[in-house]
């Protein structure tokens, strides 16, 4: 079994004329909570589309992508078997991607269907054991009461809670979550995070979460790779990356990081979440 979850050489990406990724390598090894940090258009979403074979790197480049010991794509071609390979990465994106007139059962039962015939996605005729699956996963994240509800009727945090769900019946060992708490208030946004830690913590399912809220990967993720400009800047220790080390990353794009009342008072500064204390000891 490969050590690495996700392994990335020198991924390149240019739109137009306009770089979006430069030289990007790093790693996430199986079990890993990441944070992906950065300021907009720092090139986290793009990043990760890369991951799953979504975006294609640059024609020629010397890009490599591998996700769980398997090529997604070099040198701008994605690899044949990349059907095989996404199915066990899940996307978690940040407009939740539910079907809004379907009960929030038949959403979640949509991580399935890679594995279904196509008759049962079509009438809705879903096996037992897959039922039982999707009503497991939801009561893991908090949402088994709302199964027979359509989906439009959940808030934003319960709908993201929902796609977690739908990634857990995929049978997704990778979730990218692609700035998932964005758009919700800060307890949904807690809720949301702790269920992605639940899930790697109990499942052992690797986490790679995009944000631009520095106080989330200091509750909930020991390690951030923090990107600007398209580049690598950091990559090590959440607890490493204090206010003065933000501004030098960052310069005047560092308040859409730092909670309000740190750029008023330096001293209120996030640390990690107690039962992640021991986990960020061991990545320093």
């Amino acid at each position: 079994m490969d050590e690495f979850a996700i392994d990335v050489k020198q991924l390149d990406k240019t739109f137009g004329q306009v770089p979006a990724l430069r030289g990007v390598s790093l790693q996430v090894r199986r079990g890993e909570m990441v944070a992906l940090l950065g300021a907009s258009g720092s090139g986290k979403s793009t990043l990760l589309r890369h991951l799953n074979g979504l975006h294609c790197a640059d024609a020629g480049s010397p890009s490599s992508v591998a996700v769980l010991g398997r090529r997604v794509q070099a040198g701008g071609r994605l690899a044949r078997d990349i059907r095989a390979t996404r199915s066990k990465v899940a996307v978690v994106f940040q407009q939740f991607n539910l079907v809004a007139r379907l009960p929030v059962m038949t959403n979640i039962m949509a991580g399935a269907l890679h594995r279904l015939p196509l008759w049962r996605g079509l009438l809705r005729r879903f096996p037992a054991a897959e039922l039982a699956r999707a009503q497991e996963a939801m009561a893991r994240v908090g949402i088994a009461r709302l199964a027979a509800q359509r989906a439009s009727t959940l808030s934003g945090g319960q709908q993201q809670r929902a796609a977690i769900s739908r990634a857990l019946v995929q049978g997704a060992e990778i979730i990218l979550a692609d700035e998932p708490i964005a758009s919700l208030d800060p307890e949904a946004s807690r809720k949301v995070m702790q269920s992605l830690a639940d899930v790697n913590r109990d499942l052992g399912v690797t986490v790679l979460v995009s944000l631009h809220q520095v106080d989330f990967a200091f509750a909930f993720c020991p390690r951030t790779i923090a990107l600007h400009d398209g580049r690598v800047v950091f990559d090590g220790p959440t607890r490493a990356l204090t206010p003065d080390r933000l501004r030098e990353l960052y310069g005047a794009q560092v308040g859409e990081l730092l909670p309000a009342q740190a750029t008023t008072h330096p001293t209120a500064w996030p640390t990690a979440a107690p039962e992640y204390a021991d986990v960020a000891l061991r990545v320093a």
